[in-house]
Parts: structure tokens; sequence; C-alpha cells
């Protein structure tokens, strides 16, 4: 535990340079306008001190977001609460918690130390390594467009019933990152930035897990992919229409992903934002003991089934599914061609009509190819490289 008097020392600090600060603009007689007060100026510099914010406010609340993706199709299976819509500021206070290893017991793990923003906030291992060099119990799941997830729950086994449930976890688990809630405040308090960032979010300079949770969920909903290839060809054609900036290749994949006798991809990847209503049994799954949502729900219909993400910037989060056993999307297609195996508790999807056995899509080698190529036009490189989603500390 960090001990009460010294939180109160680093308090007084802090307060101390504010006023400093504060007298040393009014010595030089600075003008301040109405809407720069010397106390926003005061914060301004000793946020300056740690963060690299030069373009401070960051507009998450208010993006461009193409009209296609804003259908009722979409909006409806947005799970942002009423009580936690994004803002500039909590968004700004989400995307520093994110990235500060102060989240972490020995100060080396971050929440983007396994979710790397070149990687769609996915891994490149198959598991990733946490504070003390353990290894996670499943692959770490890309976050593009996670807030179209419209039941709300996460993790591959849904677990988490919301986003803000969600974002508290790894930060409590004994091989992630190994905080108790409790030293997390009082450990957050004492690094100057964090009252400012939470008086500006919240209005009230305390560190509370409450808002560290709010905060986190907004700037990962605020994670919304919309600028790829697929993206700008679709905003000049119906879906069912080849795209003028496609090559006859990938539109022959686009053709296939929504096929219903091919590959049937967008029967579960069913919006344009490109995520499952709910978990399923992809009949992919080999371990016995990956029970998936059954260890959640008790239900034995519940065996194997798990979360998908969003496919939006797939092509960039190799290895794949819930335990990272496919290395490259090439490997997942001929499993859904071929590999699919019947289980008690297989997806309909996956099914053949009438009978007990899984369905064989067979697709040929141009096919598998032309799928693939189709995979990587829903890379978004503004995305993967947008100041407002990168590392906010100065190194």
């Amino acid at each position: 535990m960090f001990p009460t008097n010294k939180i109160q020392l680093y308090r007084d600090v802090y307060i101390g340079i504010t006023l400093l600060v504060i007298l040393s603009l009014n010595s030089c007689k600075k003008d301040v306008t109405s809407n720069t007060s010397e106390e926003v100026i005061a914060e301004n510099v000793i946020l300056s001190e740690y963060l690299n914010l030069p373009n401070w406010p960051f507009n998450y609340e208010e993006k461009k977001i193409p009209t296609f993706l804003e259908v009722e199709q979409i909006n409806t299976h947005d799970n942002t609460p009423v009580t936690n819509p994004i803002t500039n500021n909590g968004a700004t206070l989400g995307r520093v918690l994110f990235y500060d290893n102060n989240l972490s017991q020995n100060n080396t793990i971050s929440c983007a130390s396994c979710h790397h923003q070149a990687n769609g906030f996915s891994d490149t291992l198959v598991l990733s390594v946490g504070f003390e060099g353990g290894k996670t119990g499943r692959h770490s799941m890309g976050l593009s467009n996670a807030r179209y997830r419209e039941n709300g729950r996460f993790f591959w086994d849904e677990r988490a019933e919301t986003l803000e449930d969600q974002v508290l976890e790894p930060i409590q688990d004994s091989i992630e990152m190994g905080m108790n809630l409790n030293d997390l405040e009082l450990k957050l308090q004492m690094q100057p930035y964090y009252p400012v960032l939470f008086k500006r979010a919240f209005g009230d300079s305390m560190v509370s897990a409450h808002h560290i949770s709010l905060a986190l969920a907004q700037f990962v909903r605020s994670m919304i992919s919309f600028n790829s290839r697929f993206d700008q060809g679709r905003a000049a054609h119906k879906l069912e229409e080849p795209f003028s900036n496609f090559t006859p290749q990938e539109n022959q994949g686009k053709e296939i992903f929504h096929s219903l006798d091919k590959g049937m991809c967008f029967s579960c990847h069913f919006t344009e934002a490109m995520v499952t209503e709910n978990a399923r049994n992809n009949g992919l799954t080999r371990e016995p003991s990956d029970i998936g949502l059954e260890a959640v729900t008790g239900n034995w219909i519940d065996k194997g089934k798990f979360k998908a993400p969003s496919l939006r910037n797939i092509a960039v989060r190799a290895p794949y599914m819930h335990n990272g056993g496919y290395r490259d999307l090439k490997s997942v297609i001929n499993a859904y061609s071929t590999g699919i195996s019947w289980t008690s508790t297989l997806d309909a999807h996956f099914m053949m009509p009438g009978n007990q056995s899984a369905i064989k899509f067979n697709l040929s080698e141009e096919e598998k190819e032309a799928l693939e190529a189709f995979l990587h036009t829903l890379t978004d490189e503004e995305f993967l490289t947008n100041e407002i989603y990168a590392d906010p500390f100065k190194k």
C-alpha cells in the first residue's frame, strides 16, 4: 500500500507548483483572455512536462464517419451507454491511461503493451507477456470498432458484461498487470498530470477506479476504423456492385465474402463494421479444455463458443483466433474451407442441413487468394498511424 502521508505530500507539492506557476505568470504581466485562464495555463505547463499533447483538445466526439456506417444497422449495434458518452477530455484521459506503465505493479506494462496501434490494437505474440514475464491465457484481441459489438460483452468468453467492466480486469489480473484498484487510485494520484486530466474529464481532480473505467472505455470506443480501401469503395458504390478502386481479384474476394454458398463470412460478420453479434462455435476449436462461453454461463450448449472481434484491420493482426493458433490469413482461410469439425454445439452456419456433419466450403486456390486479397482491403492505414490513438508520453 502507498502511505497516506506521502500522498498528501505529493498533493501539497502539486498545489505549490501550480500556485508558483500562476504567480510567475502574474509577475510577467502576461495578457490572459477569457478563454485561457491562468489556471488552465498552469495546468498546461504541468501536462507539458510529461505528455506530448500538442494538438489538445483532440476531437474524439465528432468524427466524420461515412454515411453508410451511420445507417440504422450500425447505430443499433452501438454499445455506448447513455451514462458514458465519448467526450474529448474523457477519451484523452483514457488515451493517457491506456499507455501508462504506472497501471502495472512494477511500472513495466500498460494496456498498449498487449494492444499495439500498428497491429490494429492486437499483439504479434501468440500470448502476451505480463508484468513479471508470465503469459496471458489467450491471444490479445484487436480493438477496432469494439463499440459496435451489439451485446456489449467483452473478452473472448464474454465474461465482462460491459466495456467499462472489461477495462479494469487486466489491471487486476495476477499475470497481466498485478494491481489492485485501491493501490492504483493512490499511485495515479501521485502523478502530477492525473489531477489535471481527471478534473478536465470529470470535474474532479481525485483519481477513482470508476472514472478510470469510464475514461478507458471512452478511448477504446473512439477507435473507429472507417478509412480503408473498402470504405473508400463503399462510399462510391452499393455493396453488391464491383468497386472501381478494387482489382478484379479483390472484387472476386468481396463477392465470396458476401456469398451464401461460398464462405458465408458476412452471415457472422454481418454489419459493415464487420462485427459478430454473438459468440459462436466455428468448429475450429481443438483443445477440449478450452470451453469458451460455457465457463461463464455454465450451459453446455455454449461449449466452444467465442466472441470474434471486428475484421477491420485483420491483415495486420496475425496470429489469429483466441489461442493464436493460426499464423496467417491463408491458414485461417484454409481452415474455414475444409477444416471445420462437427460438434454438438457447432454453430448452425457451419453445419450441413439435416445431418450431423460440418460444412465444407472447398474453396479453390483462386478463390482463397481472392478472399485473402479482399481482407487486405480492410486495412485502414490512417487508423494505424493516427495521432489521437498514439502514445502520448514523452520519450
